[in-house]
Formats: C-alpha cells, sequence, structure tokens
C-alpha cells in the first residue's frame, strides 16, 4: 500500500490559498521583451510545425511526473484509464487540442509556468540567435509559446492531481494580454486547445497531423493516440473503439542487447527504412558515463550514389525526435550509417553552432567512432569468413573513415582488407609478406598491382599474372583517393594500375634494354603509327618505342598513372576539376622486338626509299644550313642581325617544314596502304574497349579480308 506524507497534504493547503490568489485574474504576460509573439512566429516560421513536438512532449513529461509521484507513494494513479497523450483534430471549429491525463497544473503554477517568462538579456539574445529557430526556444524553454506559431488563439484547460484542486482555464490571443478563470472540469490532466489560423489550416488535415506526429512522436515512451483503430466493413473501412496508439513506447534501443533477438534488430530496421534493404550488421550503444548514451547504428546496404543521402542518422533525446542533421554528433565518414541516437546529454532543441562547440558532443562523436571500430574488429577476429563476405559493402565505410579520421585509421589498419582478382582477401600486413619478394622495384619499394575493371583490363591482368605478379581489384568509389593515402602510410610502397605501363615495366628490377632503333627510324615510325590511329573524342596520343621482348605484344597502349589518378580523383574531389578538363594522354607503345614490327619497319624503309632519299637530302642540306644561320646569329642583338639574313632562316625553315610535311606524306600515305599497321593499332585499341563505331566496323571487315 502506498502511503501519502503529510508534508503533502501541507502543500496542497498552501496552493489551495495562492490559488485563490491568483484565479479569475487578467493581467498581461511578464515578459521583458515588448512582444514575443511577432518574434515566435516570424524566427521561427521554418520549423512552424515544432508545436506538435512541443506540446506533445509537454504531455509526456506531465504523464512521466503523474507516474513518478505513485512510484514514490505520494499520489495513488486510479485504476482503470490509461496514460497517455491524446491529439484531436476539429474541422470545423478548427481546432487542434492535446490532452494529457498527467499531474495537471493549478492556477498558481499556470501563473508561474505560463505568464512568466524567463527573459533577461533578451534583446542581446535575440539579436545573437534571430537565425537560430531552436536555440531560442530551447534556451528559454518556449515550447509551450511555439503553439501561436500556427493559432489565433490558444487555451488551457487544466486540472491539477492535488486533492482539492480547482480547474482552470487560462486564454491568450497572441498578445501579451490573459484572462484566467475558474472552470468545470470533471478529469485530471491538462487540455490545450489551439485554434488554427487561416494561413495554417492545412495542419487540421489528418494526414498531415499523421506524418507530424509519426515525425515527432513515433518513439514516445508515453502512449500517443491519435484516432480510432480501423476495420473493413461492408466494403469499407469504418473506426472501431480502440485507440489508434502511433507510437511504440519501448523501441528497439531502449532495451538491453541481451533480452533481442536478430530478428528484433531487423524488424526495427525495417520500422525505420521500410524500402530499404536488410541491414549487413548493426551497434547497440549504451554508455552512462561519462555521459548518457544509447542507440542502434546499422551498417546498409548501398546499392548506389542515391542510397547515400537516401537515408539518416534519427537523433532522440529521451525518446523525443531532435532531428536526423547530426552533422558534429556523428563523424563525417559514419554519416553513411542508418538507424538511432538517444542522449539527454543533447537539449531537445539542439542548433548547429552548440554541437560544434560542446565538449559532451565531442565526448560522444570519439565515443561512437571507438565503438564502431571495435564491433568491426569484433567481427573481424571472430568471424572473419563473415566479414570477407560482406566486405564489398562494408569497404566504403571502411575506407572513408581511414581517409577522414587518423585515429580510425589506427584502429582499422589491422582489419581493412584488399581483394585481389581471384577475389582471395588480405590484410595490409599479409598482402605486403605475399607480393614483397616478387614485386619489390631496384629501389627497394613494394609494388602493388591493381586494377580497376576485371573485364576491361582483362588482358592486361593476364599478362601480369602470366608474370607471377598478383593484382588487386580496386574498383570502388573511394579506392582512387585510398590508394594515394595508403603510397603515404606504407613505408617504401607504390601502387600502379596494370594498364599504366607494359608488364615489364611495372615492377621495374634493372634498366631496360634500350631499343635500337636510329633517330630517323624512330621519327619515320612515329608518323607511320600516328597516322593509323582513329580519332578519339578528348584523348592524345604519344608513340612510343620500347624493347619489351619478342614474346609481349607487338602494340599495347598504356596511360600515365598519375594524370589519370588525377583526372578520377577530380571527379570527386572539389577544388580539382580543371584536371578533368584535361584529354586523357594514352601511350601507343610499339615493341620493337617483336618480328611483326621488325618487318613493318624494314618494309616501311624498303618501300620508301626512293621516295624518301630525296626529301631526307634536301631536309639534311636545308638543317645544315638553318643551323649555320642560327650559330652565326646566336650573340647578335634582334636589331644586329641583318634584315637578309632573317628572311634566309625563315626561308629555310619554311621549306624544312614543308619538306617533313612531304616525308610525312609519303609515310602515311604508305600506312594507309599497309593494312597490318591499322590492324595492330586496331587490336591494341579493341583490347582497351577503345574501338568503337565506324572504327570496329572497319576492324571487323579488314580481319575478315586479311583472313
Amino acid at each position: 500500500m502506498k502511503v501519502a506524507s503529510s508534508n503533502f497534504y501541507a502543500c496542497c493547503e498552501n496552493d489551495r490559498r495562492r490559488n485563490e490568489d491568483v484565479m479569475n485574474k487578467e493581467g498581461s504576460l511578464s515578459i521583458n521583451s515588448e512582444n514575443i509573439f511577432p518574434i515566435i512566429k516570424k524566427w521561427l516560421y521554418s520549423d512552424h510545425d515544432i508545436f506538435f513536438r512541443e506540446l506533445v512532449s509537454n504531455g509526456c513529461d506531465a504523464v512521466t511526473k503523474l507516474k513518478k509521484l505513485d512510484m514514490i507513494g505520494e499520489y495513488t494513479i486510479p485504476e482503470g484509464k490509461e496514460l497517455c497523450v491524446k491529439v484531436t483534430a476539429d474541422a470545423e471549429t478548427k481546432t487542434i487540442t492535446f490532452t494529457d491525463n498527467g499531474i495537471g497544473m493549478d492556477a498558481n503554477e499556470i501563473d508561474q509556468y505560463i505568464n512568466q517568462i524567463a527573459f533577461s538579456g533578451a534583446e542581446e539574445f535575440l539579436e545573437k540567435y534571430k537565425n537560430d529557430a531552436n536555440a531560442i526556444i530551447g534556451h528559454f524553454g518556449l515550447g509551450f509559446y511555439s503553439s501561436f506559431m500556427v493559432s489565433k488563439k490558444v487555451e488551457i484547460r487544466t486540472l491539477s492531481y492535488k486533492e482539492g484542486a480547482t480547474a482552470v482555464m487560462w486564454s491568450c490571443d497572441g498578445s501579451p494580454a490573459y484572462e484566467m478563470t475558474e472552470i468545470e472540469k470533471a478529469d485530471r490532466g491538462t487540455d490545450i486547445v489551439l485554434y488554427i489560423d487561416d494561413e495554417n489550416k492545412d495542419f487540421l488535415e489528418e494526414q498531415r497531423i499523421e506524418t507530424l506526429l509519426k515525425k515527432y512522436c513515433r518513439f514516445l515512451p508515453v502512449p500517443v493516440v491519435f484516432g480510432k483503430e480501423q476495420e473493413w466493413k461492408d466494403g469499407k473501412y469504418v473506426d472501431t473503439d480502440t485507440d489508434r496508439i502511433i507510437n511504440d513506447t519501448a523501441p528497439a534501443w531502449t532495451r538491453k542487447p541481451s533480452e533481442l533477438t536478430e530478428e528484433d534488430y531487423k524488424k526495427f530496421y525495417a520500422d525505420l527504412y521500410p524500402d530499404a534493404d536488410e541491414p549487413l550488421f548493426w551497434i547497440h550503444l549504451n554508455v552512462d558515463y561519462p555521459f548518457k548514451l544509447t542507440g542502434i547504428l546499422y551498417f546498409p546496404k548501398i546499392k548506389n550514389n542515391f542510397d547515400l543521402n537516401r537515408y539518416k542518422i534519427q537523433l532522440y533525446s529521451n525518446q523525443v525526435f531532435v532531428t536526423d542533421s547530426v552533422e558534429g554528433i556523428v563523424p563525417d565518414f559514419l554519416m553513411l550509417l542508418r538507424g538511432v541516437l538517444d542522449s539527454p546529454d543533447i537539449p531537445l532543441n539542439v542548433s548547429r553552432s552548440y554541437l560544434q562547440s560542446d565538449q559532451n558532443v565531442k565526448k560522444i562523436s570519439s565515443h561512437i567512432t571507438k565503438k564502431v571500430a571495435d564491433r568491426l574488429q569484433d567481427i573481424f577476429t571472430n568471424d572473419r569468413k563473415q566479414f570477407e563476405e560482406k566486405w564489398d559493402d562494408i569497404k566504403i565505410f571502411i575506407e572513408y573513415g581511414m581517409l577522414s579520421d587518423d585515429k580510425f585509421y589506427d584502429r582499422a589498419k589491422d582489419f581493412v582488407l584488399l581483394k585481389d582478382n581471384d577475389n582471395k582477401y588480405y590484410t595490409l600486413d599479409e598482402y605486403k609478406k605475399l607480393i614483397e619478394s616478387n614485386q619489390t622495384d631496384k629501389d627497394g619499394n613494394v609494388v602493388y598491382i591493381y586494377s580497376t575493371d576485371r573485364v576491361a583490363q582483362y588482358n592486361y591482368i593476364d599478362m601480369a599474372q602470366a608474370k607471377g605478379y598478383d593484382v588487386l581489384l580496386m574498383d570502388g568509389q573511394l579506392d582512387t583517393h585510398f590508394i594515394s593515402m595508403l603510397e603515404q602510410k606504407l613505408e617504401k610502397s607504390r601502387f600502379v594500375r596494370v594498364d599504366s605501363d607494359v608488364v615489364e615495366n611495372l615492377v621495374k628490377k634493372e634498366e631496360k634494354p634500350q631499343t635500337s632503333l636510329s633517330n630517323e627510324q624512330r621519327d619515320a615510325m612515329t608518323t607511320v603509327f600516328k597516322s593509323q590511329i582513329p580519332a578519339l573524342e578528348k584523348c592524345e596520343f604519344l608513340v612510343m618505342f620500347e624493347s619489351v621482348g619478342a614474346n609481349a605484344q607487338p602494340v599495347m597502349i598504356t596511360q600515365n598513372e598519375f594524370m589519370r589518378r588525377m583526372k578520377d580523383m577530380s571527379a570527386m574531389q572539389p577544388g580539382m576539376n580543371f584536371y578533368g578538363e584535361f584529354p586523357d594522354n594514352y601511350n601507343l607503345i610499339v615493341n620493337t622486338d617483336h618480328e611483326l614490327v621488325k618487318k613493318i619497319i624494314s618494309d616501311a624503309e624498303d618501300a620508301n626509299k626512293a621516295a624518301l632519299t630525296p626529301i631526307t637530302e634536301q631536309l639534311n642540306e636545308v638543317n645544315g644550313e638553318i643551323s649555320r644561320l642560327k650559330e652565326q646569329q646566336k650573340d647578335k642583338k634582334d636589331e644586329e642581325i641583318p634584315v637578309a639574313d632573317k628572311e634566309a632562316l625563315k626561308a629555310a625553315e619554311e621549306k624544312a617544314e614543308g619538306l617533313r610535311k612531304e616525308e610525312s606524306a609519303v609515310l602515311t600515305q604508305y600506312a594507309a596502304q599497309t593494312p597490318v599497321i591499322r590492324q595492330l593499332v586496331d587490336l591494341a585499341l579493341l583490347s582497351n574497349n577503345m574501338l568503337k563505331g565506324e572504327a570496329l566496323s572497319r576492324f571487323i571487315k579488314r580481319s575478315v579480308e586479311m583472313l
């Protein structure tokens, strides 16, 4: 049996006397600001639906306080009616009523908590926070007054739980003036009636109310009632006698992990994100010191970029929704996670500036990072098979964290994985041990060879593997940045894409042999091969001659590692867009050791000797004249050089240019009439998936003819 104390009844008698003094009272709200209501309406307009949260939360507080009194024996809750908060709307009277059967208020409490608004230093504060509505509400406890954002009049009808209490009605039309009178009210608790103004009549719509209640109140600890449950009857849905409770009063994060099954966690995730796939796994947070923090964070399966911003982590304070913009509380890289965080140490009306400066928030952020790292380490250590199976889905979280947070990098470097093209997984240490004996270059650098597309780069991967190299698969959204970071973190290491050079040059173990071509042969063959490269949009080719072995491909295409990586990074990183405007630079590498290439060089010299010899002789003669004239003019100022000498040099250079064009025309014509040259170039392009459209059609036709 619960026994009420004698002090409790003495307090009630004192309250009764004070109530007599304030009952049937008229007056003005005690605020230092001239008029709070225009401020509320103007500065809080962007969040004017917040009154749902504030008024329902106030009702929950009243119920919770009554339960507390019942628990400590200072009041006994009568059996029967369940404690709850009820929301009703009446389109005819244009009212929304928030009803609770909690502790209620007497006239003295209304006078203290409603009529007197603590507003010291108001002018300075309002100016400072004029663009931050939440800070104003949170600082002054103005939750109730948010109702005036949408109302032309607000009434409070309330009856205190105290024995002998008299029911009171408080009424205000949005001016500092108010009225407070005695009324008849049978039930303990409070009704707050909002007379909605014409500008906000959309708040009277049932669907809008339900949406806002689910947004702000779906996990409040006290049942929130809105309307009746429905059933299908006579071809339509009709109301039943059962109240419709729109919230879950004991959501998963408020329970102990030992009480929850895997299905409980999955069901809660499905309730939060009905359209999402099942989560990969989750972390249940339950911290009591040095701050209070509960919650469940889920690792979602991200299928595309749209999913990255589709869902958000929801922040609650004692089960009251605060925001889903949790920047500052959750580290940036964990913004990819989903779920719920709940901390009473974060104010209900939280501002961005508060989050950025509060020390508790920073501690919470650090703790979340640590708990995520610990959970990942735990899965890796105890169930590596499961960890590897989910790696492709979770690598974006881990790589993002390692890129953006040094402390997380230090924790994650032991369980971050590298995957090769045979779908084998390695830690950083494991992979280094695997490759260092065969993939260390002449300078002592361990070379990590990687691909970004195992289909498009298959030929290069195959050649590298044939040489005994292991090739990583780095095809993730952040892998370009991740590779650059690893090059800085891992000692004596470098990463090269498998198609960035001929396979013989990927891991240079000794100085490569020089090609035996003379300068004249190199110039001629550059013209021959370059003339047969089809025009490709925003692509430039540099013809190079390499001695890479008789068994290597005759012609290959590679792409400069640095420029390609810069272009890849520019697509994701602000401030590097100028790289994206550059053309793609490729190397067309001609293998001078291959028998086909040797034959092309020999045949070209033989076939064009008669046509090129006189041009070459003239060009040599003209180049000699150019050298003589330049030497003659070398140490002279421009005004000291005779006009005749200047004109002679200009004429010689123009003649040399004309002779080079003649030479180029002869070689280009020969190349065009020699199908094997274009065939080798097209084969190299085809292996890089760069041969398309008309060029591909001609290649196919030529291939048939050559067969």
